[in-house]
């Protein structure tokens, strides 16, 4: 379900993807918004996740403690 290898912002760098969970976390190695997808993704929609560039800014529940 996730699109993460599909997104304008990926370039593999040989990490795992799934940004948004915490088991992934964010990326060690993107760190340009180049476009994001995360809005049409099916996990966001299934976990109901509210952020975006969870490769760069972590995960949802990091980036809700932020706000």
């Amino acid at each position: 379900m996730c699109v993460c290898r599909m997104c304008p912002s990926y370039f593999a760098c040989g990490e795992p993807v799934a940004f948004c969970l915490m088991e992934s976390g964010k990326s060690k190695c993107i760190n340009a918004e180049r476009g994001c997808i995360c809005p049409g993704c099916p996990v966001q929609s299934e976990m109901r996740f509210r952020h975006d560039y969870y490769c760069i800014y972590g995960p949802d529940t990091e980036q809700s403690r932020k706000k």
